[in-house]
């Protein structure tokens, strides 16, 4: 019987696909197709809950054959992102324009970042406050304790390790491991060692210009293709939406969300908030904030439906040069810093609002001006080198709490709304990658405001 119910609802899936590559074939936008995705994926995981639950062996085994379009549309995705951030960085050092504006660039592009995580980190905290939470009040299941024992090694390696030794870590000694990924810190590694070489290019360009215009060329070539291929996996987003969205709405935990409802409505007033002072950065800039939130709206969905910074990194980078009107140096160049440096939900709303709660558990009075703008620094600080792939947030959390000798026992106690809490946050680092990325072109004149404003965009890339 689970059998035929399976094949049932693998069934129902492939119909639901089918009606997506209709539109395609119909050529309805691919923003559009997006968010159809998005609809259809929670109404069939709604229906799929409502029939089986999320234990029962019929929804277990649909999702691992739907985690086939799912989790193999991220991972195109990430097989993706260390390429691209490798060459992203140095094209941007090959580009002319960039060259003359690097230092601005730089200055600006992780400044904004930082400046931005240090404002979530604020709004955290108030959002901690004004809906009274309270660590004490949280109590660990078997989930929970299952998921701090888990930690515990991690907190280990976070605790035995200073500043200085963890800025070391992330200075690459074998860049070709660390292009495999190999390590937590491998994408700032690569993002470290492919600025070396673009410095190397630079000083190449002026003392031999033949080798620096047949090395511009190479990359230039290899830009054009890792770009052309994240075109052609971007087209797959719509499908891949359709089935993670589906595994979220038919495997969450309703009962563990309800219970710990007023931390996640806190946690969502929080990153909706930041996400407004996004649009107002946008507007103090005298761009249009519905502009961005239409063009930005495919990125933005799937970070949040990904749970990946990491993965939504080519979407991210796409819209920021063929939407927003950013050029590609500046992309290329805050995009992948964004993984790493700055990210304004899983390393500053969710490690401030952790401090805040668990602060009276050992005396420390969170109302307190010193330990609030210590806070905000530590987050600020340890927002450095935090991976832009799911765990980002815990291993951020994990930092800013050993950092003030807080109790970390309280990353384990959320972990039955984490993947919940952890879609928006994902969403607002994009946001905040893509504001950067804006801004800074904005003010280094690296940016076409004519294509920020044309209504055509990302759709009519993705479908070149």
């Amino acid at each position: 019987m689970d059998t035929f119910l399976i094949v049932i609802n693998i069934a129902v899936f492939l119909l639901l696909m089918a009606g997506l590559y209709t539109l395609q074939r119909k050529h309805v936008k691919f923003s559009k197709r997006v968010f159809a995705g998005l609809g259809l994926g929670i109404l069939f995981g709604l229906v799929i809950h409502l029939l089986y639950g999320t234990a029962s062996n019929v929804t277990e085994t649909t999702i691992q054959w739907l985690n086939i379009i799912g989790s193999g549309y991220v991972s195109l995705l990430q097989m993706i992102v260390m390429p691209l951030v490798f060459i992203s960085i140095i094209a941007a050092f090959t580009k002319v324009n960039l060259s003359k504006n690097l230092g601005k660039i730089s200055f600006y592009g992780i400044g904004i970042l930082l400046v931005t995580t240090g404002i979530a980190a604020a709004i955290g905290i108030a959002a901690t406050f004004g809906f009274g939470l309270d660590g004490m009040e949280l109590q660990a299941g078997e989930a929970e304790l299952e998921r701090n024992e888990a930690l515990t090694d991690r907190v280990a390696d976070v605790e035995s390790m200073t500043i200085p030794e963890q800025i070391l870590s992330f200075i690459p000694t074998n860049p070709f491991a660390d292009l495999a990924g190999s390590r937590s810190t491998s994408t700032i590694a690569v993002v470290i060692f492919a600025s070396l070489i673009g410095m190397a290019y630079l000083g190449v360009r002026r003392k031999q210009p033949e080798q620096a215009e047949l090395f511009t060329k190479i990359i230039d070539s290899l830009y054009a293709i890792v770009m052309r291929l994240v075109t052609l996996i971007l087209r797959l987003t719509p499908y891949g939406v359709l089935a993670l969205m589906t595994r979220v709405a038919a495997t969450s935990d309703y009962g563990s969300i309800v219970n710990l409802g007023k931390f996640v409505v806190a946690s969502y007033v929080a990153l909706i908030v930041m996400f407004l002072v996004h649009l107002l950065m946008i507007s103090l800039a005298k761009l249009n904030p519905v502009t961005y939130v239409k063009k930005g709206l495919p990125a933005l969905t799937f970070a949040f439906t990904s749970r990946s910074s990491a993965g939504t990194l080519p979407l991210n980078i796409k819209t920021q040069t063929d939407g927003y009107g950013v050029s590609p140096g500046v992309a290329n160049f805050v995009g992948p810093f964004s993984l790493t440096i700055g990210q304004n939900g899983c390393a500053g709303i969710y490690p401030a609002m952790l401090a805040v709660m668990v602060a009276p558990t050992v005396g420390i009075n969170p109302l307190d001006p010193g330990f609030i703008l210590t806070l905000i620094l530590v987050v600020i600080i340890g927002s450095f080198g935090v991976a832009g792939v799911g765990g980002g947030a815990t291993f951020a959390s994990l930092i800013v709490l050993s950092v003030l000798n807080l109790p970390v026992a309280i990353v384990g106690l959320l972990i039955s709304v984490e993947p919940l809490i952890d879609m928006g946050r994902t969403a607002l680092n994009v946001s905040g990658s893509m504001t950067s990325g804006i801004l800074t072109g904005k003010i280094t004149g690296e940016f076409d405001e004519q294509v920020y404003n044309e209504k055509s965009g990302l759709d009519e890339v993705v479908e070149a």
